[in-house]
Order: C-alpha cells, then sequence, then structure tokens
C-alpha cells in the first residue's frame, strides 16, 4: 500500500486486482468473476446488480462510527462537541494533523481489498461540501477529504469497485442532523438563507460533476448524489421538488444528456417512500432514486425477532413499482439494526432507548446463535427486497472508552467475522419470493437512451414559498458572477507525465459561481430561519 505496509488479497468469487504504475487510468480489475471490469466492460442496469456498503464515518465523520475521534474532545476543552463542527472548533490547531491521521487510517486501500472479497462490487462514499471550499467562519477543514476521495478512486479502480459518490453535508444542513456537518436547526431551502445555501450547493454540484464526468474518472464514478437525507417534513414538498429540479438542470446543463455524459442524478426520497415519486420529472436523462428503510426507528418494541426478520420483504413491492414507474432505484442506506441500540447513535449525550436491553444488544461478542441467524435474516431480506443496496456502513471503529466497537448491527465487516452477514451476499436472491417483480426493463430515459430527455413538467426555483413561510422573493440571494473553482487531479509518482484532466470536462459550461453579492451584509447562513432581513440582497 502506499505507506509501505502488504496484505494478502483474498477473493473467493475469482475477482481480481489490476494496476500499471505507468498507466494509472487504463483498466482496473474485476470485484468478481462475473463482474464488469472497470475502464473495459459497460455496466448494464437491469442486468448487473448492485451489491454495496458506505463508507460512513470517513470523509464525514459521526460520532458513532468514529467514536475514538471524538472521545479525545468530548469533554475535554470547554466546546461542547457533537457534530463535525464542533469537532473542528475544539481540534484548534491539531485541526489538520487529528483529520489527516483519521483519514488516511480508517479506510484504506486494504478496506477496497475486504469489500470487492466480500462479494460486494460498489461502495457508496459521503463527502461534505468542504471538500471544495467553506465560507465566513465554517470550521472544517478544506479540501484534505477531497484528496483522500481520490484515493478511493485509485483503489476502487485497482479492484473493480464502483463508486455512488454523495454530497452528504450541505451548507446550512438540509436535515439538523450531526451527518450534515452541524447539528441544530435547517437553513437549507428553509429559512433566511434557505435559497442562498441552496443556490452555494448548486455550484458545488457542476463542480463535482464536471470533475467526474471526465474520462479519467467517470468509469469509477458513475452516480452522484445531491443530497443526503433531506427533511422533507421542514423544507417541504414544493422546495425539495424544486431544488431537485435546479439541481438536475445544473448538473445535465455541465455535461449534457445521454449514455455517457456525466454520472445519474441521484435524489433522495425524504423519507417519504418511492410511491410518491412516481411521474416526478418524468422522462428526465438517468435520474434515480434513493430510499433508506431503517427498521432501527420504527419504534417496534412488541414484535418478536422472527417477526422483524421478515419486515424488510415488504420493501420489495414498493422498490420493484418505483423501479418500473420511476427508473433506477437503489437502497443507498440501511442496516441490520431492529433498534437504535449502541454508543452515541441517537447522538452524544442522547440516552439509550428504555424499551430496549442496550448492554445486552451492544456486547456483540455475546450474541447467541438465535441471535445471529435472526439478524443474518434481516440482512438477507433487505438485500433482497432492495436489490440494488447499499448497507450502512463498512465499519464501526473501536471506543477507546470501551476498548472495543459498537453498535454491531450497524457494522457490516464484523458481522462477516460473525456470521450475522452473508458470507456471500448472492445467497439474499429470492429470499422474500414474491410477486410483482420487476423485469429488468427499465424506461428508456431512465439508462439514457431516449432520443429525447426533457423533464415534465418544469419546476421553478426557487419557489414561491420557502418555509417556514417565507415570500421567496424578499429573502436574501446570492449571485452567479463568481469564479468557478476546479477540483484538483491525483499525482502519480510513476507516472508524472499522466494526463489527470484539468478538473473541468465542458468547457461550455462557463456560467460564473454563486457568490455573496458585493457589499451585501448576509444573515448566519447556519442560523437564520426564523426573522426576515429588513433589506434584500441579490
Amino acid at each position: 500500500m502506499g505507506n509501505g505496509t502488504t496484505f494478502t488479497y483474498a477473493n473467493s468469487f475469482g475477482g481480481d486486482w489490476r494496476e500499471d504504475p505507468s498507466d494509472p487510468f487504463a483498466p482496473g480489475g474485476k470485484a468478481q468473476s462475473w463482474g464488469k471490469r472497470i475502464g473495459e466492460d459497460e455496466w448494464v442496469w437491469g442486468e448487473d446488480i448492485i451489491r454495496g456498503v458506505n463508507l460512513g464515518g470517513w470523509l464525514v465523520t459521526e460520532p458513532f462510527i468514529v467514536p475514538a475521534l471524538y472521545e479525545k474532545y468530548v469533554d475535554k476543552t470547554n466546546i461542547a462537541v457533537f457534530d463535525e463542527w464542533t469537532l473542528a472548533l475544539a481540534m484548534g490547531e491539531n485541526l489538520a494533523k487529528d483529520m489527516e491521521e483519521h483519514y488516511s487510517t480508517f479506510i484504506t486501500e486494504q478496506d477496497i481489498a475486504e469489500i470487492a472479497g466480500a462479494g460486494l462490487n460498489w461502495v457508496r462514499i459521503p463527502i461534505g461540501f468542504w471538500a471544495i471550499e467553506t465560507m465566513n467562519d465554517e470550521p472544517f477543514l478544506v479540501g484534505t477529504s477531497w484528496s483522500y476521495f481520490l484515493k478511493a478512486i485509485e483503489w476502487c479502480r485497482k479492484y473493480g469497485v464502483r463508486i455512488y459518490l454523495d454530497l452528504h453535508a450541505l451548507p446550512g444542513s438540509q436535515n439538523g442532523w450531526n451527518h450534515s456537518g452541524k447539528a441544530g436547526s435547517v437553513n437549507f431551502m428553509n429559512g433566511v438563507m434557505g435559497i442562498a445555501n441552496a443556490q452555494r450547493t448548486l455550484t458545488y454540484l457542476r463542480i463535482i460533476t464536471e470533475f467526474v464526468s471526465q474520462e479519467q474518472y467517470r468509469d469509477v464514478v458513475p452516480m452522484v448524489g445531491i443530497v443526503n437525507e433531506i427533511l422533507w417534513g421542514t423544507i417541504g414538498k414544493d422546495s425539495v421538488q424544486s431544488f431537485y429540479y435546479a439541481a438536475y438542470e445544473a448538473m445535465r446543463g455541465a455535461t449534457g444528456a445521454g449514455k455517457g455524459n456525466g454520472p445519474y442524478v441521484v435524489v433522495h426520497e425524504g423519507f417519504q417512500g418511492p410511491a410518491i415519486w412516481e411521474g416526478f420529472m418524468q422522462g428526465a436523462d438517468r435520474l434515480a432514486l434513493d430510499q433508506h428503510p431503517y427498521l432501527a426507528f420504527m419504534s417496534d418494541y412488541t414484535s418478536t425477532l422472527d417477526v422483524l426478520a421478515k419486515k424488510p420483504c415488504d420493501w420489495a413491492v414498493a422498490t420493484n413499482q418505483s423501479s418500473k414507474a420511476f427508473g433506477v432505484t437503489v437502497g443507498g442506506e440501511w442496516s441490520v439494526a431492529i433498534n437504535n441500540c449502541g454508543k452515541w447513535l441517537n447522538g452524544i449525550g442522547a440516552p439509550s432507548d428504555p424499551h430496549y436491553d442496550c448492554d445486552m444488544w451492544d456486547d456483540w461478542a455475546s450474541y447467541n446463535a438465535t441471535i445471529i441467524t435472526s439478524l443474518k435474516s434481516v440482512a438477507l431480506a433487505s438485500m433482497d427486497a432492495l436489490q440494488n443496496f447499499f448497507f450502512w456502513t463498512w465499519k464501526i471503529g473501536d471506543s477507546t472508552e470501551l476498548g472495543r466497537s459498537s453498535s454491531p448491527m450497524w457494522h457490516y465487516r464484523l458481522g462477516l467475522q460473525r456470521g450475522w452477514m452473508p458470507a456471500d451476499p448472492r445467497e439474499a436472491i429470492n429470499h422474500c419470493g414474491g410477486s410483482q417483480l420487476f423485469d429488468g426493463s427499465y424506461a428508456a430515459s431512465a439508462t439514457g437512451d431516449a432520443a429525447s430527455m426533457q423533464p415534465s413538467p418544469s419546476l421553478a426555483f426557487p419557489p414561491a414559498k420557502i418555509s417556514p413561510s417565507f415570500d421567496a422573493t424578499l429573502l436574501p440571494t446570492y449571485t452567479a458572477t463568481g469564479t468557478l473553482k476546479t477540483l484538483f487531479a491525483p499525482t502519480f509518482t510513476a507516472a508524472p507525465t499522466a494526463t489527470v484532466g484539468t478538473g473541468w470536462w465542458n468547457a461550455e459550461d462557463n456560467g460564473g459561481a454563486y457568490v455573496p453579492v458585493k457589499g451585501c451584509s448576509y444573515p448566519n447562513a447556519w442560523d437564520a430561519t426564523a426573522a426576515l432581513p429588513t433589506g434584500t440582497c441579490g
């Protein structure tokens, strides 16, 4: 590996790795013998199946996934730490050093090799907007996470693993949860700075799309998610769908339409279920839907293990119907957790749910055969029902205070070792049985094969009203007159003259970046949900 260490690659599924240091963009590996080699073989939706995991907690940290990183600072300074924003503040002058150490050790090349060796072929990688830039007093470490995403591209190419890049944390926070970067209020398409924060995001999505659309990277990164778990109940249907349309237009404006022109554009279903999205942006080019069904937060305190193990099969009908009526539909997050037990799973300082014996559920070394079998049944049912899936998450780091990892039902790698995740994910095929199966035949626009792919109906951005109850014309906005940034490319010691790309695929995509209007004073972009400003900017 790049740090000088070695490991033995084990893949019982006939996968291989391929790397040419002198030609870093040559065709790469094949995750399994039946898989599609990156750089040579086209991924075919409806025939090929995503069996994936998330690399959660890596480039966007979460306390329950990387507890040791947080334990170093929780209750150790005068700053209350509960998300990456406050962690960065508490780290102070140690920010760059501590985050670099985390990035370089939590996920490595060996993890990608193990993922392929586990019969998996995709990873979903969450990333925060600070991979590109920050503004004002935003304390996040800028740019370093992008350098590690570039390493992930190299590793995934080598082992034949494709990437779904998810913009997980947006300016202002799209849900107010800690994994959006800052817990608290929602200031994205909500509140006084909701439009301005969305405009920033449109620029960032263009920048990301332009980079991954370059021929050197597009085979490895075929999907880009525009937002993770947007808070529908706070933001509202009209604002959510208005932003989705604007993001699609910005990304397809950068790439053009049709197969091979840019990545699939992935929208989250807002925890509303797939059914309500039927007909949304009908005819759009390669628009995919991401659902995140979790048993853990359904507050089912009475069902037996056997009953809980069958519940994910209920997701199959909606998934099949969405695949027929909407298009590519993936399960971007799920776990085998049947409760919300685990250190900091509900946030730092949040109490355990008294309805569960969380000490028992967190003591994974003491799981008996009945528990292991039931959890494996949850896994198989979820895999079969969701079809194209990404488990959340590949690994949970050890807690220095516990001396082990917590939240075991969210830990794919541990589940493999202990038996509640299948050694071969193909074991899930037909686990649920049932009817209304999707036959793999997508609408032509869903795979970029239609002659015309203009989504209908069009939606105005911004919408007329912004929650809680603002006239959008009275709110501050940014202006699209700024200089566009580009994401930097990797460097290769063995191939110093390799053509790595400029970071910008389409030279004709030259509209300005959204930036603050010169001379305008704006409210706090992260805490301005209630008070209307006395004047407007933009």
